[in-house]
């Protein structure tokens, strides 16, 4: 990418994050998939005593975003890394740490605009592209889709497809995989739609290939261990009364932010056999947002891609509160 060309990404649901966030208390917010920088411009240009520290895994999104940002000096801070490793970000950055803890956090979970159109990244079955799929570029140190097909066991396979994918045809089609590897390996998009014509028949729809591209950048990414990992170390991060934003875009997504949500806001979380409490025995915080939040027919109309997005938002216990 150029240094003149932008990031295409257009920040989802903004109105909707900043309400949630509440930045008008001020102090460091952390976006843990920065992008673009649009949530955070957004956040910057309208509370003055905001400050952000973006990170991102992906550099094409870094470089973007300190671009975009470096109009607000000192205020924004933009680091390479995957959220799953904020605590080791913010540990290293003294004015948070000064600050005791963030005012609040963002993840806006999925894949961007930039990365489904960029033919070199391998994200989209509707050009015939290299089958990539790493979030962090070629130096990420994850190996890419086109490997994963070509070398994972028909087990593995399987699961893949059936776990992040959903579907229910999923032994044909790591068995499908696995038997045509063996004349050609796997290299482009088009190689793996052919499978999934072969498979899946007439009735096979971009709605399923999506899926099944999807599930294979979940497992290249590691996408549901990292939100795992980033959704607990963001909570503890956290400053009394400090309020967490996660916009998803997946059910797989979706049922991890909210479980993790509805524990931490339980003030027992105890197996049912146990006869006395022997856990915190408080909840951590409550939850902002009773059900997951949608664009609405505007937003939609104007970004399909927003369409499939939900926000949940929780704030964590403040001293003293019952």
């Amino acid at each position: 990418m150029s240094r003149n060309d932008e990031f295409r990404h257009e920040p989802v649901m903004v109105e909707e994050t900043l309400e949630q966030l509440a930045p008008g208390r001020g102090g460091w917010f952390l976006d843990g998939t920065v992008g673009g920088g649009g949530h955070a411009a957004a956040l910057l240009d309208r509370f003055p005593d905001a400050r952000v520290l973006g990170l991102d895994r992906d550099p094409e999104a870094v470089a973007a975003a300190r671009r975009r940002l470096a109009r607000y000096g000192d205020r924004a801070r933009i680091e390479r890394a995957n959220f799953r490793n904020a605590r080791e970000v913010v540990r290293a950055t003294a004015d948070i740490e000064d600050a005791h803890g963030l005012a609040g956090a963002l993840l806006d979970l999925g894949v961007s605009s930039q990365q489904i159109d960029t033919t070199a990244r391998g994200f989209s079955f509707r050009l015939d592209t290299p089958l990539d799929m790493r979030m962090g570029g070629t130096t990420s140190g994850r190996r890419p889709a086109a490997d994963f097909l070509n070398h994972a066991s028909e087990e593995e396979l399987g699961r893949v497809f059936r776990e992040y994918g959903e579907e229910r045809r999923w032994k044909r089609l790591a068995r499908a995989v696995t038997r045509r590897r063996e004349d050609a390996p796997y290299e482009t998009s088009g190689d793996l739609v052919e499978t999934l014509e072969e498979v899946l028949g007439p009735r096979l729809t971009n709605q399923d290939k999506a899926r099944i591209f999807q599930a294979l950048r979940i497992e290249v990414n590691d996408e549901l261990g990292a939100l795992e990992e980033g959704l607990e170390q963001l909570r503890e991060l956290l400053a009394e009364g400090g309020r967490m934003v996660v916009i998803a875009y997946h059910s797989l997504e979706d049922r991890i932010v909210k479980n993790a949500f509805r524990d931490w806001s339980k003030s027992c979380v105890c197996p049912p056999e146990l006869p006395v409490c022997r856990c915190r025995g408080e909840p951590l915080g409550r939850n902002l947002t009773s059900g997951p939040l949608s664009p609405g027919e505007e937003e939609v109309e104007r970004n399909p891609r927003a369409r499939s997005a939900r926000l949940r938002a929780w704030e964590k216990r403040r001293g003293g509160e019952a």
